[in-house]
């Protein structure tokens, strides 16, 4: 792992942001960065932010943007928002409003490449 970055707390379901993952998982963090551009998605553009940001920390650390992919990336739950609305007959209708935590970490094949060689 060269950088990471993470949103916490984010509203959206995990389920909504994996399926926006999944196209990105294990790309060049450009190209993933053009598919998320055109993508007309809530998730694609959360994650867009989040892998803006972990591009931005791997040029502060001084590696080229160019030679960058995406080695992990995960949706996870975070805290459950529990809301009611009001149902017939004098009851409450749960309402479940699920958040995330969206992580990104980026490296480069060189690194994958020594760490293989390595074991």
């Amino acid at each position: 792992m060269i950088s990471k970055a993470e949103a916490k707390y984010v509203r959206i379901s995990p389920f909504k942001a994996r399926m926006v993952i999944r196209l990105v998982k294990g790309a060049n963090a450009k190209k993933a960065l053009n598919t998320l551009e055109l993508m007309n998605q809530k998730s694609a553009y959360l994650l867009k932010k989040v892998l803006k940001s972990a591009i931005a920390n791997a040029k502060h650390k001084g590696y080229d943007e160019e030679k960058l992919f995406i080695s992990k990336v995960v949706a996870n739950p975070g805290p459950t928002l529990k809301r009611f609305r009001a149902a017939t007959f004098g009851r409450a209708g749960a309402i479940i409003k699920r958040t995330s935590h969206i992580l990104v970490e980026l490296d480069t094949p060189e690194k994958i490449i020594a760490d293989a060689k390595i074991k």
